[in-house]
Parts: structure tokens; sequence; C-alpha cells
């Protein structure tokens, strides 16, 4: 895949970012630009710090020191850890979206699925009934589930499925950046090639900038420009996918990818 900067200023610029629990570290000075357009890959195995650096990418949790700005559209790179919690609720309904492994956590259980995708139009001012119905049958269109089920109980669907819909419910909004945890986590190997196949047609269809976390180097390979590659809450390196992987520096990320070769 091929990046593009669409600006002269990455659409995100993390400095020093760090958050321990007690004695145990979660992540530790880890700074990076990320550009208009680009998907970054942090990979490592389980405990190595990724998904709590996700976490505080997205605001989700607050890091003990560090900062991450991220460019808006109106005033440039703001500190989201300055933002008031309603500026950071608005930019998650808007210009960002996180998609997370088990597609139950980021859906309703108990609205349809075509209510799913509207509840987040709504959110931003959507009144019109049948405008919010149309746009829902487009995205459900977009990511390939079946629009007769658009009145169905997201419980009614497959895994892969109700990821879809989960998909379809972060981007009806245009969002321009989007965390990703483990997309493809827990589908069979087939479901997991034709959810990547599409997740890469519409990053590259729409230019979203991504972050997405990943223990699979194959789902890096696919979808990254450039990874981080973590172990113990500090990055051991980092660059453009291709060469990290095919000519890996550190000895943790060799040892990555010769267990990949091995399997």
């Amino acid at each position: 895949m091929n990046g593009s900067r669409e600006t002269d200023s990455p659409i995100l610029l993390a400095e020093a970012v760090s958050k321990a629990y007690g004695e145990q570290l979660g992540c530790v000075d880890i700074s990076f630009e990320l550009w208009p357009g680009e998907v970054l890959a942090i990979v490592g195995e389980s405990g190595s710090g990724k998904t709590t650096l996700l976490n505080c990418l997205s605001a989700q949790l607050m890091p003990d020191r560090g900062s991450a700005r991220y460019h808006r559209r109106n005033d440039g790179l703001r500190d989201i850890y300055a933002m008031s919690e309603a500026e950071r609720r608005f930019l998650m309904r808007t210009d960002w979206a996180f998609v997370h492994q088990n597609p139950r956590d980021g859906l309703r259980m108990n609205v349809s699925a075509g209510a799913n995708v509207g509840e987040r139009l709504m959110a931003v001012g959507a009144r019109h009934y049948g405008d919010i119905r149309a746009r829902a049958v487009d995205w459900m269109e977009k990511v390939e589930v079946d629009t007769s089920r658009i009145d169905h109980f997201p419980r009614t669907f497959s895994g892969g499925m109700q990821q879809r819909l989960q998909i379809a419910r972060n981007l009806v909004t245009g969002p321009r950046l989007v965390f990703m945890d483990e997309p493809t986590g827990g589908l069979d190997v087939s479901v997991q090639a034709r959810l990547l196949d599409l997740i890469r047609g519409l990053v590259t269809r729409l230019q979203l900038s991504v972050i997405i976390v990943t223990h699979d180097l194959a789902v890096a390979r696919l979808l990254a420009h450039r990874m981080m590659v973590m172990r113990d809450g500090r990055v051991v390196e980092q660059g453009l996918t291709d060469q990290v992987l095919d000519d890996p520096q550190h000895a943790y990320t060799q040892l990555l990818v010769s267990s990949v070769l091995q399997a």
C-alpha cells in the first residue's frame, strides 16, 4: 500500500506517551507521527502494551505523561488530553472511529442492524428517518451485509457479519481516523481473509488514517504502510512494514518473524 500526505501536518502526533499500572508498565515514551491516509500497525505479543497504547491514543485511557495532538478540521493540532470530555466525545462521534475485536463491544445488540448504523448518524444531528434508513442500507451494501436483514438484530448475525456491521456503524459519519483493535481476531481464517480485503478496500477508497493493533504479522503486511513492534511497553523497532518484516533488525522482531515462517 502507498501512503498519501494530503496536508503538511500529521493527522496525529504522539510524543512520549506513557502509562503504568502501579509497578507494571503499560507503554513507555511512545512517539510517532501518523499522516493522512496512512495505516500504522502496532504489533507484539500479548502483554506487550499495544492495547494500552491504543486506548491512550483514542483517549479511552489517560496516560501518566506525554501528549497526543490531533489535527482537527478547523483549528489544527490540539492535544487530545487537554480537550474537554465533551470535545473528545464529539470527536469519537464524528472524526474518530473505534473498531473493537469483539463486535459485541461496538454494537447495540438489542436494536436492529439498521438502527445500529442510524444511531451514529442521529448522534451528529440526522433526523429524517427516510434519509437515515437509506444511508444505513447504503453502508450495509458497502460492507457486504445483506440489506434484507436491516431490521434483524445483530445477535442473529455470524461473527464476521457482526464485525462488518460494526465497521458500517463506525464509518457512516465519515471519520478521518480509525482505531482498530485486532479486528479479525477470533474469526475463521476464510472469514478473516474476506474481512481484511473489505477493510483494505475501504481504507484505500476513503483515504482513512488508521492505527491497527494486531499480533498477526500477515495482517500488518496486508494493511499497514508502517509498523511499530512493541515489547514490554516499549517500541523496539519501527519502519516501513515490508522493510521491518523482510529485514528485521531487533532480536525480538527477528523472533516474531521467524516464528511465523516456522509455523
